[in-house]
């Protein structure tokens, strides 16, 4: 770091050139995009920690299920008002509001004594993360220098939302076996207060965006969605023909309809309807849903066939997801450049055919499977991933005015987050459908086949975005 002494001025006082203040820059990004790993990986960290769960806090086996439900409804149903809170009062300000209170609901997480208190602090901390995550994206987008930087920062994101399921089950078995449960909540503390600390002097406030806040149009996306959500969650409890899963449905479907018809006559909409008519963005959301469904259904069953059949400790059931993390980031270095060469598009379809090669195996597991199958299914999807985030990312943010980032932003979130709800939703339903008691392969086949056609759906989004590639990429 280069820098000059102040003329006139005290020995040792020193003044931050630009290169100096560009690293300060780099440095702030970073820690966004650590705060950003962490909100990730909450999705995740406690799976493998749940049977310790229940056991310390005495949880019955249909409120276990809210330990991770909690966490997703709220994240995946707030997510579209944290991205519109950010374009209207800042988005620094709005990621530093979400990140405190993500860090306090993980404290009272961790130091939960009842079933009731633990459900609390997770739907809270989902709250929290659908502030903060929005305006990641958000600042990273509108924070770079030039296109090859905001690539780069795009590329080492989707490699952060797209490993970090992966990283969340290694980390929470890790800290299972080496300490306790409480601790896959503890380990946010330090890293909340260190982002809190020291982005407000890296990253510099975006502007915020006059106008007025849509109140109705808050309400109808948010209940929306959680309805929505919590229909999904409940149909694998309850069925899909369940008077209560249809309601969720009717209610959810009912506010999605007030909030398109209210988008379409307000000054200040939280949804844009422009952000809907670009036919690359909405084929790009479809494949992210299809994409991150696939994968957390793919993480749901896995670990339990390598729990209840391979009978593995929480431990190693992390770690045999290691080769996931790994290709990922090994993918995120050179995907910019293949972007570059080959469109957005091309490498997207490339990336989802992969991975549906990489699932087509797990449909036949039987108990004479090598081990090594499981390996190379979980390298290839991994590969495919880190192949696949970052330019359906680049399609779903391209032409985004930077007033609208935020909320373009939240609306691919939020994507993300109800493809993995619905995801785990149709798997766990299939699975439960041909489950026979004690074994897993019966229902665990029908379920990866599930997984294997959410990923034909993500390839299906984008197939026919071939024909136009001067428009997409």
């Amino acid at each position: 770091m280069t820098s000059t002494i102040a003329a006139g001025g005290p020995a040792g006082t020193v003044r931050r050139s630009g290169n100096s203040r560009g690293r300060a820059g780099s440095i702030g990004l970073w820690l966004v995009m650590l705060a950003q790993l962490m909100l990730v990986l909450d999705a995740t960290v406690v799976n493998v920690a749940l049977p310790h769960i229940a056991t310390d806090l005495d949880f019955t086996r249909a409120q276990l299920s809210w330990v991770l439900n909690g966490y997703a409804v709220s994240f995946g149903g707030l997510l579209l008002l944290g991205g519109r809170i950010g374009d209207v009062f800042g988005r620094r300000r709005t990621f530093l509001l979400g990140v405190a209170v993500f860090t306090v609901f993980s404290l009272l997480g961790g130091l939960a004594t009842s079933p009731l208190l633990l459900v609390i602090a997770r739907a809270l901390q989902g709250l929290g993360a659908a502030f903060a995550a929005p305006s990641v994206l958000a600042l990273i987008t509108t924070s770079a220098r030039d296109d090859g930087a905001r690539n780069r920062a795009l590329a080492l994101f989707s490699a952060v939302a797209s490993m970090g399921g992966a990283l969340g089950l290694i980390l929470g078995g890790l800290l299972t076996d080496m300490a306790n449960w409480r601790w896959t909540l503890f380990i946010n503390v330090p890293i909340g207060v260190a982002v809190l600390i020291a982005v407000p002097r890296l990253v510099a406030e975006t502007p915020r965006r006059p106008g007025r806040f849509d109140i109705l149009g808050a309400v109808s996306a948010t209940g929306g969605a959680v309805a929505i959500v919590w229909a999904l969650i409940q149909a694998g409890d309850d069925g899909w023909s369940s008077p209560r899963t249809i309601g969720g449905f009717v209610v959810g479907a009912a506010l999605i309809t007030v909030l398109a018809f209210t988008e379409r006559r307000v000054a200040h909409p939280l949804l844009h309807p422009q952000l809907l008519r670009s036919p690359s963005r909405v084929a790009a959301l479809a494949a992210m849903a299809a994409t991150y469904g696939g994968m957390l259904a793919m993480f749901f069953l896995m670990v339990q066939y390598l729990e209840n059949d391979l009978h593995l400790t929480p431990l190693l059931t992390g770690l045999a997801f290691l080769p996931m993390p790994l290709s990922i980031f090994a993918m995120s270095r050179i995907v910019p450049r293949l972007v570059e060469r080959f469109g957005a598009v091309r490498l997207v379809m490339l990336g989802a055919a992969l991975r549906v090669v990489a699932f087509l195996p797990l449909t036949q597991l039987s108990a004479n499977t090598p081990f090594a199958i499981v390996m190379v299914a979980l390298l290839l999807t991994g590969i495919s991933a880190g192949m696949t985030f970052m330019p359906l990312t680049t399609l779903a943010l391209r032409n985004v005015e930077p007033g609208h980032a935020g909320s373009a932003s939240g609306l691919f979130q939020t994507m993300q987050q109800l493809g993995g709800a619905v995801g785990l939703a149709i798997v766990a339903s299939t699975y439960a459908a041909f489950a026979t008691p004690g074994d897993f392969l019966t229902g665990g086949r029908a379920g990866f086949w599930s997984a294997t056609i959410l990923s034909a759906l993500a390839l299906a989004a984008v197939v026919g975005l071939v024909i136009r590639p001067r428009k997409v990429g």
